[in-house]
């Protein structure tokens, strides 16, 4: 079942792919892809190219795949080994989601974090008390390690 599902997906990123995203398997292994994200323009993330790793289930689309950032990203809810703190990769995962909508709310997080559920307190903090110096580490950090 999985494997029929993520070559669905395959074609239908093929034919139709999200706007500032891309990703696909690596090598012959259809349960392992790369993806790519690009910073959205109206966030501090903007001019990034940010680098994910997917890993899927044997029993996706029931179960949500593993993602990772590869790319240090300065952000509440991206841990330093890149681990992201999203709902939909938790408990609020549906099979209905397919792996563009996923991109598609990776992206919006990258836009509007959630400073309530934070992976980094720190971090979190700084962007609900001060937001422009949120706002220039992580534009240091997307120059650092997300640009050229």
């Amino acid at each position: 079942m999985a494997t029929k599902r993520l070559q669905q997906e395959l074609q239908d990123l093929r034919k139709d792919p999200p706007s500032s995203c891309s990703a696909g398997p690596v090598g012959d292994n259809l349960f392992y892809w790369q993806a790519t994200i690009m910073g959205p323009e109206d966030s501090p993330y903007a001019g990034g190219i940010f680098s994910v790793e997917i890993h899927f289930p044997e029993d996706y689309p029931f179960k949500p795949p593993q993602v990772d950032f590869q790319t240090e990203v300065y952000h509440p809810n991206i841990g330093l080994s890149g681990y992201i703190c999203l709902d939909i990769l938790k408990n609020r995962w549906s099979p209905a989601m397919s792996v563009s909508t996923l991109l598609l709310s990776i992206c919006s997080l990258l836009t509007d974090p959630n400073p309530d559920d934070p992976l980094n307190p720190a971090i979190g903090n700084m962007y609900k008390n001060r937001r422009t110096l949120f706002e220039k580490n992580a534009r240091a950090w997307t120059r650092k390690y997300a640009m050229g």
